[in-house]
């Protein structure tokens, strides 16, 4: 598995943060990207989402995560859409080929590579979806998944 050290310019993003379940993620997504369209926004990258705990840690109500996409233009957020903006950050990334939902299966490589170069992850991890799901099947669905990290070593 190839891992990638880069740095994620600073930029806006429309969202919805959420607890509970996974299940609304795909609701949550439509509804970032029809108000990002309705408000003649551009989005620039792919949309993504931020998990800040695990389905390993904690039960489905305690879930913590947000789905989004990056846009260019002047706006507020709304309802419960909201505006923000990430500053550049250091990441440690990878590409996985599959299922959405087998994603996670690359956050232990990602970790034990930030274990094994002594870097401090600073984040939580962040997905985001290279392809629509529409657009082709399961297996050929493609999820860059970052780990935000520190290029400060730790002992």
């Amino acid at each position: 598995m190839k891992i990638e050290f880069k740095t994620v310019p600073s930029h806006q993003v429309a969202f919805i943060y959420h607890k509970g379940s996974f299940e609304k993620i795909p609701q949550y997504l439509g509804e970032v990207v029809e108000w990002l369209i309705t408000n003649e926004l551009e989005i620039m990258e792919p949309i993504y989402g931020i998990y800040y705990n695990s389905p390993l840690e904690v039960s489905d109500e305690e879930l913590e995560w947000e789905v989004g996409a990056s846009f260019v233009g002047d706006a507020q957020g709304e309802d419960n859409i909201q505006v923000q903006i990430f500053p550049e950050q250091e990441v440690i990334s990878t590409i996985f080929k599959g299922p959405y939902s087998e994603a996670s299966s690359t956050y232990l490589f990602l970790y034990e590579y930030a274990r094994d170069n002594h870097l401090q992850i600073t984040g939580p991890i962040k997905e985001i979806y290279l392809k629509s799901p529409d657009a082709k099947s399961e297996n050929e669905l493609m999820t860059e998944v970052q780990f935000p990290v520190s290029r400060k070593r730790i002992i």
